[in-house]
């Protein structure tokens, strides 16, 4: 397995992309540290579909927006599973709703912006002291962050391409301590953020302009999770990588 005895942390890792990722995690031997937000339920279906599998799991609520409920996401890890921790996945965010420049208030436009960027910050700061030389973290961007994003998304665009160049100023920073700093920039993958946010007609235009013609799985983003989190990519850091099916190239 190639993550075998790592302890991990999922911050969003209870649905859709963060739950693929933790259970993919778990899968190839890691320890699952399972943050979520609000639904219980999905984040208890997610523990219970690990451990029925063989692995092993935790979860914790918290508000990655908040340092209080982000130190104590960390310290139920480190409870749990020691004083180490080697992966950091940062999947929590979200475009919350679409709206233009026109429609948005100062308070709407900072909360886009704390819950894609500040919750990778406060969960970075906190953890990264107790990786060890090898470890992994990798952040959720979005083509948004490139392409600047679809009608009424340009507060989450905007944290999104922060984010990026969060990514590179931390694998600059955390490079000389052995530690691995990478984003993926997800296109149009079947998750609930499309069911809430793209019409169904934008959905199938854009996987039939997609070079592979369909949209991406939450379970194909996870995978490739799991090697940046593995020795498998130990040369590659500060990198922001689509994965979009070939529908934008960087």
């Amino acid at each position: 397995m190639l993550l075998e005895n790592k302890v991990a942390i999922v911050t969003g890792g209870a649905r859709d992309i963060g739950k693929a990722i933790s259970l993919k995690l778990a899968s190839e031997g890691a320890k699952v540290v399972i943050n979520y937000f609000d639904n219980e339920a999905q984040a208890t279906q997610t523990l219970i579909e690990i451990k029925a599998a063989g692995g092993d799991a935790i979860i914790v609520q918290g508000d990655m927006t908040k340092k209080e409920d982000v130190d104590n996401v960390v310290a139920q890890a480190t409870e749990a599973y020691g004083d180490q921790v080697d992966i950091l996945v940062n999947v929590a965010g979200g475009l919350v709703a679409r709206k233009k420049i026109d429609e948005m208030d100062l308070d709407f436009f900072n909360f886009v912006i704390q819950l894609n960027l500040n919750t990778a910050f406060l969960m970075t700061q906190a953890v990264a002291p107790l990786m060890p030389k090898g470890s992994s973290i990798v952040n959720f961007a979005s083509q948004a962050g490139k392409d600047g994003g679809g009608p009424g998304a340009s507060a989450y665009a905007t944290a999104k391409g922060a984010l990026m160049t969060f990514t590179r100023s931390m694998a600059k920073e955390l490079g000389p301590k052995g530690i691995r700093v990478n984003s993926l920039c997800p296109g149009m993958i079947a998750t609930t953020f499309h069911d809430t946010f793209t019409a169904t007609a934008v959905r199938e235009k854009v996987a039939v302009s997609t070079p592979l013609g369909r949209e991406g799985r939450a379970e194909e983003v996870a995978d490739f999770v799991a090697c940046l989190a593995s020795n498998q990519s130990s040369f590659v850091t500060g990198t922001n990588i689509d994965i979009n099916g070939g529908l934008m190239f960087s």
